[in-house]
């Protein structure tokens, strides 16, 4: 009999936290964040669900050779199941993002779950599979983006995407190994993905400008009328501001610095040992330390402190990671 527990490995539910994060990272870029953000990401979950049981749906064969414990060939889940499954999430999460976020979102919706179920039928084991699954994880940025400025979200979704080939391209290594090459190439990757999430966004500069020049101007009225402790107040709030700001300013580039040195980490003990279990170890890195990422470029849209909410995901995906593979 299936049990939740089997359901909860198929569909790999702990690395669902890496997910989220990309719906709060388009929407903090495309100024959409709101309300209906959370159904959003959680229409982004459920489709993230369908794809892992669709690929062990696709992979049932293979799996009964290379990786006989999932759920499929050990018995544990029959393969109309997870088939069934897959459909049903797929359709729920297609569904709900319609629901919430209208035609835009209807609109990312669609060709994000076209394009898992093409990455899980078709181009898995082809040369396009890492750039087609590096589409899925852009769209699905771009699906928290959809109810504001979508281009704004195009870099974010970029680097996200960026991230994703490079954990891609490491996952078709997990079972025969690596050569040395691949994760200098991947590590590469993640130097560059790390470093344009660590880019402030001139936009976001531009509108702190304004902001600080309009808290000048009524200090310089009281003083010019003789308000000295008045004009003393407003410096200090002036400097309190200050201090945030450069606060905020750095807080995408520590977090991108957490998860490149987290990632990062895992990929340079490939490049010494390129073996299959240190290259699911990488794969595993990169799958859990992604909401570092997304909580930079939250962090980067300007939503500070929702950035760092995002990132205390990683950490608590890498607790789950050692009960479920997120691989």
């Amino acid at each position: 009999m299936t049990t939740l527990a089997d359901v909860a490995e198929l569909v790999r539910a702990p690395a669902a936290l890496s997910v989220p994060g990309d719906v709060v990272a388009g929407a903090a870029a495309a100024g959409a964040l709101g309300p209906r953000t959370p159904a959003l990401a959680g229409a982004s979950v459920l489709l993230y669900w369908a794809g892992m049981a669709a690929n062990d749906w696709a992979d049932r064969e293979l799996d009964a050779v290379e990786r006989p414990e999932r759920p499929i060939p050990s018995g544990r889940v029959t393969p109309a199941a997870a088939l069934g499954l897959a459909a049903g999430l797929t359709a729920a999460g297609v569904g709900l993002a319609a629901a919430v976020g209208g035609r835009r979102a209807a609109a990312l919706a669609v060709p994000l779950a076209a394009s898992i179920w093409g990455y899980d039928l078709l181009a898995k084991n082809t040369a396009a599979g890492p750039a087609v699954m590096a589409a899925c994880r852009g769209l699905d940025v771009l699906l928290g983006a959809s109810g504001g400025h979508l281009w704004r979200a195009l870099p974010s979704a970029a680097t996200v995407a960026a991230h994703t080939w490079t954990v891609t391209t490491l996952s078709r290594r997990e079972v025969t190994g690596a050569d040395a090459a691949l994760p200098m190439r991947t590590l590469a990757g993640t130097a560059l993905v790390a470093a344009s999430a660590a880019v402030a966004v001139p936009g976001a500069r531009r509108a702190a400008v304004p902001g600080a020049r309009r808290a000048a101007v009524p200090g310089a009225e009281a003083a010019s009328a003789g308000g000295a402790a008045s004009a003393d107040g407003r410096a200090e709030v002036s400097a309190g501001r200050a201090r945030a700001a450069g606060v905020a300013a750095a807080l995408p580039a520590l977090l991108a610095g957490w998860y490149a040195a987290r990632y990062g980490a895992a990929q340079a003990q490939v490049v010494r040992d390129p073996s299959a279990g240190k290259v699911r170890a990488a794969v595993g890195a990169g799958i859990t330390g992604l909401p570092a990422l997304q909580g930079a470029l939250t962090a980067r849209g300007g939503a500070g402190l929702l950035g760092l909410a995002v990132a205390a995901a990683a950490p608590l995906g890498r607790r789950l990671a050692r009960k479920v593979s997120p691989t």
